[in-house]
């Protein structure tokens, strides 16, 4: 079984919930799919860790993260499969004490190349703030990655506010392909 097919296995198995949920941009769901509860199991995490780790090393990323929560246990999984990179995470605002750091973790600088990454993406919204907030701080994007698209047009925002490519590792097409509301 390869990495991909090791991934949307456990997400099918372990991530999918079917019924009525409020999604992050407000928007009602019949399913949600919380990547966490797959992620953050052996070999969830394994498989993940090693599809990250090869897309950094193709775009020569040094630096992987992006929003706290969603970001985290996949900046993580790029690490322990093996990517040579910082990892850092997103704060969706800047502390207001100790460093009021926005972006966490080792320093960033204007030589790093960011390979932004996320759970699950709907609209992109969560995503989009993280790269504003490295672009506003003069960093480099050379990527996003997702774990999941629901393939609502967030991929699309994503790319354009990246201006770096973006790909999904998996989609709900694959997770749940015989879901009711698939065209």
């Amino acid at each position: 079984m390869t990495a991909t097919q090791r991934l949307i296995e456990e997400l099918h198995t372990h991530a999918l919930v079917i019924g009525e949920v409020v999604l992050t941009s407000g928007a009602t769901a019949q399913y949600y799919v919380d990547a966490k509860r797959a992620i953050l199991r052996p070999a969830g995490f394994h498989a993940l860790g090693q599809l990250l780790a090869e897309h950094a090393v193709e775009v020569r990323a040094t630096a992987v993260g992006g929003m706290t929560m969603g970001a985290d246990p996949v900046a993580c999984a790029a690490l322990a499969g093996g990517a040579d990179c910082k990892a850092f995470f997103v704060r969706k605002e800047s502390k207001a004490h100790g460093l009021q750091r926005r972006v966490e973790g080792p320093l960033l600088d204007e030589h790093d190349r960011c390979l932004v990454v996320e759970d699950v993406v709907t609209t992109g919204g969560s995503t989009v703030q993280a790269i504003e907030a490295l672009q506003a701080e003069g960093r480099t994007i050379v990527g996003v990655v997702s774990v999941l698209d629901r393939l609502a047009g967030g991929g699309e925002r994503i790319e354009a506010a990246a201006g770096a490519p973006y790909r999904a590792l998996t989609t709900i097409d694959d997770v749940y392909p015989d879901r009711p509301d698939r065209d």
